[in-house]
């Protein structure tokens, strides 16, 4: 892989890691305790609630996992190591790489996983 692909998958790397950490920001609030005054928000409405909140905190551990992968890449990029299977050794196919640049393995030892 040259310098100017490494490059690119960089700032696919930290675009995806951007876009991440402003969705962060924007579902806070979706996480939060779900209210469980039956005075105030009727039973269907908290089962509701309690619903979104139980989604909402499934995306934030997903989002989570994927910071995770991307600074695994970024660390990847650094040490001269990203494009290469992170089992074998072997170079990952730069078409899975474009799909998700985050990838640490090639088709072989992902589909042994």
């Amino acid at each position: 892989m040259n310098d100017l692909d490494l490059e690119k998958f960089k700032q696919l790397v930290l675009l995806q890691q951007q876009e991440l950490i402003e969705m962060k920001q924007r579902s806070r609030k979706s996480t939060q305790p779900v209210n469980l005054d039956q005075s105030s928000v009727g039973r269907l409405s908290r089962m509701d609630a309690m619903q979104s909140q139980a989604m909402a905190l499934e995306s934030k551990r997903r989002r989570e996992i994927q910071l995770t992968r991307i600074s695994a890449a970024l660390e990847r990029i650094e040490e001269g190591e990203y494009g290469y299977c992170a089992t074998c050794e072997e170079e990952i196919n730069r078409r899975r790489l474009e799909v998700d640049p985050t990838n640490p393995f090639c088709v072989l030892c992902a589909s042994k996983m």
